[in-house]
């Protein structure tokens, strides 16, 4: 079994100007791809994109379109020598969709653990990395360590984790702390 770092995709990876549709707007975010490089280099990480896109139940997008996006992400990050190992994202939402069909959506830790079971990993060696409280609590509830992203909205993300008693094992600046942070662990947890 190996550990996985399980990424959001916009916010986390890739700017967020909101509702990507088209690809050609995707930019990856400045250090991303070489510490996601150095992680999985170092550490042997899958490297899991978990993505709600809710535009799709709410008619913003296709899902041909969140598929396209999905492709350049990939391919952006590919051109940086970095592999995804594969993308598991909830197009459903639970005001638009019945519960049966939104179970996927973060913060439920349906697509973590449908992407543990699929690639053998080990979530007790695993991270979920994100800049949304759904992300924190979906990492929380597959039993990961979690790491909150700060950024423009961070404030409110931190204070709805704080109201539902929940906190991330670390909040980064950006992908080099985070780089910093999982470095850390991983040589405290193996001495």
């Amino acid at each position: 079994m190996r550990p996985a770092l399980f990424l959001d995709r916009d916010g986390t990876i890739n700017h967020d100007p909101g509702y990507i549709r088209d690809p050609e707007i995707v930019r990856l975010i400045d250090g991303v791809a070489e510490n996601l490089k150095d992680l999985k280099k170092k550490f042997g990480f899958k490297l899991i994109i978990i993505s709600n896109q809710a535009g799709v139940a709410k008619g913003l997008m296709t899902v041909e379109e969140v598929e396209a996006v999905n492709k350049r992400v990939k391919d952006l990050l590919e051109e940086n020598g970095v592999a995804i190992d594969d993308i598991y994202y909830c197009p459903y939402h639970p005001d638009f969709d019945p519960p049966e069909k939104s179970k996927c959506r973060k913060p439920s830790p349906f697509m973590i653990l449908q992407a543990a079971k699929d690639h053998d990993i080990d979530l007790s060696r695993s991270f979920m990395i994100g800049d949304r409280a759904s992300d924190i609590e979906a990492g929380i509830n597959a039993n990961v360590k979690t790491i909150l992203i700060a950024n423009d909205i961070y404030d409110n993300e931190i204070e709805n984790l704080i109201n539902d008693g929940k906190k991330p094992n670390f909040v980064a600046a950006d992908f080099y702390e985070i780089n910093k942070f999982i470095t850390q662990t991983f040589a405290e947890e193996n001495n």
